[in-house]
């Protein structure tokens, strides 16, 4: 932690050099987050970069309250959330609606299990499932999804990231939660895939 406040505070007083450690130690994460929310690598390059643009034209109102990891994290859901309202109003197809060749880039790496073929069959049409309900969802409930089951974030960095109460990341996460669920029921349904036991998270 020490390193990374000495080197924000470097990048503040213009050390671009400083900057440059900073996104090598933070570009994973936030690619990470883009490729979640964006749901492909093109616009996922394009969130990642513009963020890192954002945080140094913004560094002088980073006042370390937050983390320097959660405060770029709100930069990504920020740029993210008004990029998705603004192509929903102009009711354009989004550039994250799931391809085939996606499930296994959408879904998350599970543990690789020596069981049965038809089984790992399900398992991944069930991911596959899984990814294209996430991108039906309203931008709120998959943002708070991704942060929550995706990149493991606390109830308080969620609140901080998207800048709402506890009590409001509690119940939107729980409203997507029970959206999700019905979303790749119906999409289960529509395709005639058997949804594997209840034993996935």
């Amino acid at each position: 932690m020490d390193e990374v406040t000495e080197l924000v505070n470097r990048s503040q007083h213009g050390d671009r050099l400083a900057f440059e450690q900073l996104v090598l130690m933070y570009q994973t994460r936030v690619y990470s987050l883009s490729y979640q929310l964006a749901g492909n690598h093109a616009d996922a390059q394009d969130l990642a970069q513009e963020v890192f643009i954002r945080a140094y034209h913004g560094l002088k109102s980073f006042r370390r309250e937050a983390d320097f990891g959660t405060w770029l994290h709100r930069i990504a859901v920020n740029i993210w959330l008004n990029v998705k309202r603004r192509r929903d109003r102009a009711t354009v197809v989004s550039l994250d609606e799931p391809v085939q060749t996606n499930e296994g880039e959408v879904a998350r790496e599970v543990a690789a299990s020596a069981g049965d073929p038809l089984e790992a069959l399900e398992e991944k049409e069930f991911r596959g499932l899984v990814g294209k309900a996430l991108n039906e969802l309203t931008a709120e409930h998959k943002a708070v999804l991704v942060l929550r089951e995706i990149e493991g974030c606390s109830y308080d960095e969620i609140a901080g990231i998207m800048d709402c109460s506890v009590g409001t990341v509690r119940s939107r996460l729980n409203r997507a939660r029970e959206t999700l669920k019905k979303k790749v029921a119906a999409l289960a349904a529509e395709n005639g895939i058997n949804l594997p036991g209840t034993s996935h998270k």
